[in-house]
């Protein structure tokens, strides 16, 4: 098909992107077949193309499939974290494929806690995950489940399949299960215990639930096959013994179902369709299986794995941002520094920048990683028509205008995103003392330098033409103040066209103008050495990946703006309000991202 030339391409109903920016996103690494997708929706004259082909992932595939051969009527999926920590950007993945799933097939979607080993889990943990899928957009309506919830049908579960001659109580140690199991090339070998009756294994599973054994003395397993080539198939333990507090049972049980045991009786209780998981549980799959099948669960569940989301030279385990907080090196989990889902929210990302770049990564069986300039892209895409363009100065020295009359103020109008006139006009105060940005004044400048500097005119944005007269110092020979005369008829707006300048630069009243703290974030790890020390597995932490600047002034135009509002600051980036530590008497911005890419592009 011809197109012609003027053709938008939609990704997001608040995003419009060219055919230009088509072909650079290819460069990111997006996968061909996402921006074969995106080219296939494009809108000529304000229609889509009359033969638009709607591409589907492998999963979307195989539910058509289940859906056409009577599997399943409709789609239920769920999202079923354990409330151990906090969320972070890969779990973002997983819970807008599943929610994304369910609304695609006009079925149901469920969070769910997999709260089946209370030596870890807190209920900080589970109020945690509840903002987070909510704020990604992810709506469960009514149905929030916990696995613990479902305790005692679980028991039941295990009883039946004692009775059935499918489990058994061991009395093996963890070491000697292992030693028991064998190896990928050797097969295991049968626990001593493996024959014991039904009516013993049933006494002793009773007695275990009663808590008359000791935590590690004894569990009970699946009797599957100890020669297995699959690992997992080799009578896994199915429940342990822990004289534990759980957070939802408090002392009812001190038995805890094993996590392959419980998880396929959740689905199977909830009545998911599609229990969408990660590759690393592909070789879990025939338990899950066999689970619900010996379950006697009637239309079972079907387990799909796809690939995780990696992100380069970032951190997620818990392990190390737990290590992280106590060590004091970040301020907790949501420090902007991490890509925990609220650390990212309080950085300023948004739901829609999540979203987007979770689409342009695909769904896919192939295990890859992601350059987090990718990311960075897609928070650039999202905020650039939406947000307004304020004045800030993070590096300020004062710039007096000489001629300009004492105490007068006068209100200009700025356009709040000059690509956007949706967003409306404002009033920036203007005077005769201004603060600048430092680096926009140079004593001795270099060639091509079109800022301020002796004898040199420029525009002060969105208001006049100014010259440099003069400047002062202070005893160190740092530049304090810069000295400038203004031209009245050059006014911007009035349409003067007198001369020319080559260089504009952005300011603040200095009267009106609020104080503000800054923060400047980089990555966490160190990109050059990578995440790992590889001697002691320690983290490769990069010792300036934050500066603070206190000394920065912002415009007056920030009195209604709360937590987490963000704002492009024009030639310094994208910023937001931060939701722990900013006041209205006491502004914190952080930096969400810079306005060009550090990231290059791949050359042609």
């Amino acid at each position: 098909m011809h197109l012609i030339e003027s053709v938008t391409i939609i990704v997001y109903p608040s995003q419009k992107v060219n055919l230009n920016t088509l072909n650079s996103i290819k460069n990111y690494g997006i996968k061909e077949e996402v921006c074969d997708y995106i080219a296939r929706r494009l809108i000529i004259g304000g229609r889509f193309m009359e033969k638009e082909t709607v591409s589907k992932n492998f999963i979307e595939q195989m539910i058509d499939n289940d859906i056409a051969e009577g599997h399943c009527e409709t789609v239920c999926t769920r999202f079923p974290p354990e409330p151990n920590g906090y969320l972070h950007i890969g779990h973002a993945k997983s819970i807008l494929l599943n929610y994304g799933l369910a609304r695609k097939y006009g079925g149901k979607f469920n969070l769910r806690f997999d709260d089946t080993n209370p030596t870890k889990e807190k209920m900080e943990f589970v109020e945690s995950i509840k903002a987070d899928v909510a704020w990604l957009g992810a709506d469960w309506e009514d149905r929030l489940f916990f696995a613990s919830n479902y305790f005692d049908q679980m028991y039941e579960a295990a009883v039946n399949l004692i009775k059935k001659g499918k489990a058994y109580v061991c009395d093996l140690t963890a070491d000697q299960i292992r030693e028991y199991r064998g190896t990928l090339t050797e097969p295991g070998k049968n626990s001593p215990y493996r024959d014991r009756s039904v009516e013993e294994n049933l006494q002793l599973f009773e007695e275990m639930r009663d808590g008359k054994y000791e935590d590690g003395t004894k569990v009970l397993r699946a009797k599957i096959d100890m020669a297995s080539p699959n690992i997992n198939m080799r009578d896994p333990v199915i429940y342990r013994v822990a004289h534990m507090t759980h957070h939802n049972t408090g002392d009812k049980w001190c038995i805890y179902p094993m996590y392959d045991f419980a998880h396929p009786i959740e689905d199977a209780i909830e009545g998911i369709t599609h229990s969408i998981c990660t590759l690393e549980f592909e070789d879990h799959r025939p338990l899950y299986d066999w689970v619900v099948r010996e379950c006697e669960f009637t239309m079972p569940p079907r387990q799909i794995e796809f690939a995780k989301l990696y992100l380069t030279n970032v951190v997620t385990g818990k392990r190390y941002i737990k290590k992280l907080v106590e060590d004091k090196i970040v301020d907790g989990w949501d420090d902007p520094r991490l890509v925990s889902i609220a650390a990212l929210r309080r950085r300023g990302f948004t739901p829609e920048s999540i979203k987007m770049f979770i689409e342009m990564c695909g769904i896919s069986k192939a295990q890859s990683s992601v350059d987090y300039a990718m990311l960075e892209y897609c928070i650039r895409e999202d905020l650039k028509m939406k947000k307004p363009r304020m004045m800030a100065v993070l590096d300020p020295i004062k710039l007096v205008i000489d001629n300009y009359p004492e105490g007068e103020v006068e209100y200009l109008d700025v356009e709040n995103n000059l690509e956007n006139p949706e967003l409306g006009v404002r009033k920036v105060p203007f005077g005769r003392e201004l603060y600048i940005e430092r680096n926009d004044f140079m004593i001795d400048p270099p060639k091509k330098y079109f800022r301020l500097f002796p004898g040199n005119e420029v525009r002060l944005m969105h208001a006049y033409f100014v010259k440099c007269v003069s400047y002062e110092t202070d005893a160190e020979g740092n530049v304090t103040v810069v000295h400038c005369t203004y031209d009245p008829e050059t006014k911007c707006g009035t349409g003067f066209t007198g001369r020319k300048v080559k260089g504009t630069i952005h300011w603040v009243s200095a009267p009106q103008a609020k104080k503000a703290e800054i923060r400047l974030y980089e990555n966490l790890i160190d990109e050059e050495k990578g995440v790992y020390n590889k001697e002691d597995g320690s983290l490769n932490l990069n010792p300036d990946s934050l500066q603070i600047l206190k000394e920065c002034y912002v415009e007056d135009s920030f009195n209604e703006a709360g937590p987490c509002d963000s704002f492009q600051f024009v030639r310094n980036g994208y910023f937001c309000i931060d939701s722990k530590d900013s006041t209205p008497e006491n502004l914190v911005f952080n930096r969400i991202v810079s306005l060009k890419s550090s990231f290059k592009l791949p050359k042609k």
